[in-house]
């Protein structure tokens, strides 16, 4: 057990820093549009959502490769592995037109939501120009992806740390008009973002390539790459996931709008303590990836019940983690969310949700793990089935009903967010007890992505 929690934390931290990385770079953006005014940064938190709303469904389609090329690799079949991450690439070019087409009519999506036409119209300007980016991003995603699943992490975490840099470069030069380039606002912003994805695919070749990690990557692209069969393996494990990130995300965002009937101030203390449970949620992820190729690698290797060891110590690792922000969260309720503003009426709403934030961390690091735990089995299907069941049937129908009819406001609102995901959280933990790697029934569905050998496979 404690090999087995030393190579997880040893996988789980570089994930976890590339990950707080990427949220402090969102950050940045912010408090650089923030200084434009409330118009613009309202019009970003308008975009936000829909950016990474079709990305992260697109970006959901290729961690189907997860289960693939960790099981592959654990079977020493580097053959199989590199099928997978090139169909995922193919994936991530059929995938850009679409989320380009939706990124281009985001005007009038806002619009249909009953956005104010002045701040749908600046959201729009900021998403457009970061089209040319949707290709880079989904294919930084499959690069990533693919090289997680071997077990190499390090490249990933120290791009997203240079991009940080970059990022906060791009975003001074283009939207204040620094260094002789004109000022943008928040076209610049936009720019920025793109021009930081775009470097930060470029970077990621760079590295890989000089440490030789992509050998073998874009020779023999034969016929049998395009094979439906494949395809139909991939989609098979993709569309559970993007489903899984989709009803995750969507009703988080809902949650923004449902705060934002309730008041001005309701919705400034919802996003302050929002954004303290996503910061957590991002140091998790890591964790949560860390265990997918972990128990990825382990089934691949035919070693079932390591594979369930592993799980148990991904969950406990999570939930540790989240206990110590729980516990941050609650010695810090009155004094964090002077990070975010000065305004005592929005400190005041955000402190009155803190605890219930605090109280909830342990179970959304429980999900997130299990969640991990199912990418790595190839059986992505049950977290789809309990975020649906968990947030868009008791969730979010529970808050509502507490903050209006109840009229228990915000504080009402966040208990039945609490409330859905010790539902998701408790139903995965049950599903991975019953049907874990270890159960003959997921040995079988396992068995279905493992490449049929004579001889063992190497110990991962």
């Amino acid at each position: 057990m404690r090999r087995e929690l030393r190579r997880l934390t040893a996988l789980a931290w570089p994930v976890a820093m590339a990950q707080a990385a990427t949220m402090l770079m969102g950050l940045v953006d912010l408090l650089m549009v923030g200084q434009l005014g409330g118009q613009a940064l309202a019009s970003v938190g308008l975009a936000n959502p829909w950016i990474f709303g079709t990305l992260f469904f697109a970006g959901g389609l290729i961690f189907g490769i997860d289960p693939l090329v960790t099981q592959a690799h654990g079977a020493g079949d580097n053959e199989r592995a590199l099928h997978a991450f090139r169909r995922g690439l193919v994936l991530a070019l059929v995938m850009s037109p679409p989320v380009i087409g939706l990124w281009l009519i985001s005007e009038s999506v806002l619009l249909a939501t009953g956005q104010e036409p002045l701040l749908a119209a600046g959201a729009a300007r900021y998403i457009e120009v970061q089209l040319a980016s949707v290709p880079f991003f989904l294919c930084n995603t499959a690069l990533r992806q693919y090289l997680q699943g071997r077990e190499i992490v390090r490249p990933a975490m120290l791009v997203v740390l240079v991009a940080n840099l970059f990022n906060a470069l791009f975003n001074w030069v283009l939207i204040f008009g620094k260094l002789g380039f004109p000022a943008l606002g928040l076209e610049g912003a936009g720019i920025a973002t793109a021009a930081t994805r775009i470097l930060s695919l470029i970077m990621l070749v760079f590295v890989v390539r000089k440490n030789h990690l992509l050998r073998g990557v874009f020779a023999r692209w034969d016929s049998s790459i395009f094979e439906r069969k494949g395809f139909r393996e991939l989609l098979a494990l993709g569309v559970p996931i993007a489903l899984q990130l989709s009803l995750e995300m969507w009703a988080f965002n809902l949650s923004n709008w449902i705060a934002g009937r309730i008041g001005s101030d309701a919705i400034a203390g919802h996003v302050v303590v929002m954004h303290m449970a996503s910061f957590s949620f991002m140091f998790v992820t890591g964790v949560s990836q860390a265990t997918t190729v972990r128990v990825g690698n382990l089934i691949g290797a035919r070693r079932h019940h390591d594979a369930q060891r592993a799980a148990w110590i991904g969950v406990a690792l999570g939930s540790f983690v989240m206990a110590c922000f729980a516990l941050s969260f609650m010695l810090g309720r009155h004094h964090i969310p002077w990070i975010y503003t000065k305004d005592a009426v929005v400190i005041a709403a955000a402190v009155a949700i803190v605890p219930l934030a605090a109280a909830f961390q342990i179970f959304d690091g429980i999900q997130n793990v299990c969640c991990g735990v199912l990418r790595g089995m190839g059986r992505p299907l049950p977290a789809a089935i309990a975020n649906f069941i968990g947030y868009w049937l008791i969730a979010l129908p529970l808050g509502v009903w507490l903050a209006f009819s109840q009229e228990a406001g915000l504080p009402g609102l966040w208990l039945g967010l609490a409330i859905g995901l010790v539902v998701v959280a408790t139903g995965l933990l049950l599903f991975i007890t019953w049907r874990g790697p270890a159960g003959e029934g997921n040995k079988r569905e396992s068995n279905r992505h493992l490449i049929k050998g004579s001889g063992p496979p190497p110990s991962p």
